[in-house]
């Protein structure tokens, strides 16, 4: 985009230069010659203002960090147009001294100064009505940057939230974050056990051969501990 801009560029400083070299002869001329060289001087200014416009409107397509030095460049430049303007209207009534004696002769100073108040009248006020545009353009241009920003603000703002949930996913039921698992420190594991206590066997000890197995109505429920060994404590 900035490419596109500084082409415009070039056309404006290329344009500008013929118009003011234009300007500088029309109090020279009288006449025919004078009337078609004003007719081509408003026709370049029209050029003019419209390469103002394609400049802006590339101006407002660069990235934020370096539109302001395009903007500023941009403002001096309408600045120049609006000068060029200012002396294209005086020298539409103004005359070289050769020129104005012969058409006008002591009446021509007092004319011209007259036309030259009202212009100036009439261009305070454009003045105070481009000043007004421009201070609407401005906040128009702050309200954007402003949502802008805000809008960057959001999305870093929800990638930080997704990073975080990746780092720190939910806990699973029954679970909160920072509980741990429960260990087990007891050496054995607690029953309730039906029937006679039977020790089972073990390693070092004879198996015994017979057993004894009480009557259905003789079983009794006891609570037992079996240890890691395999081994039945009574409780």
């Amino acid at each position: 985009m900035s490419s596109d801009f500084e082409a415009y560029e070039q056309d404006f400083g290329t344009l500008t230069a013929e118009v003011t070299n234009k300007i500088g002869r029309i109090p020279k001329l009288s006449g025919e010659e004078k009337t078609q060289l004003v007719l081509n001087v408003d026709k370049q200014l029209e050029e003019v203002r419209e390469l103002l416009e394609q400049m802006d409107l590339e101006a407002r397509e660069i990235p934020i960090q370096s539109r302001a030095m395009y903007n500023s460049r941009l403002k001096s430049y309408k600045q120049e147009v609006e000068k060029l303007e200012k002396d294209f209207k005086r020298s539409r009534i103004a005359y070289s001294d050769e020129v104005r004696n012969e058409l006008l002769g002591d009446e021509a100073s007092s004319s011209e100064n007259q036309r030259a108040h009202l212009l100036d009248n009439t261009e305070k006020l454009e003045r105070s009505s481009r000043r007004l545009e421009a201070g609407y353009q401005i906040a128009v241009e702050t309200e954007q940057v402003g949502q802008e920003i805000l809008s960057n603000l959001n999305s870093d703002r929800e990638k930080i939230q997704r990073a975080r949930e990746r780092d720190h996913p939910e806990s699973g039921p029954g679970l909160h974050p920072g509980s741990h698992h429960p260990s087990h420190h007891h050496p054995g594991h607690l029953f309730e056990c039906a029937g006679p206590l039977i020790s089972p066997p073990h390693t070092h000890t004879h198996t015994h051969t017979h057993t004894f197995v009480p009557p259905l109505t003789q079983i009794q429920t006891h609570t037992c501990v079996i240890n890691s060994d395999k081994s039945v404590v009574q409780q």
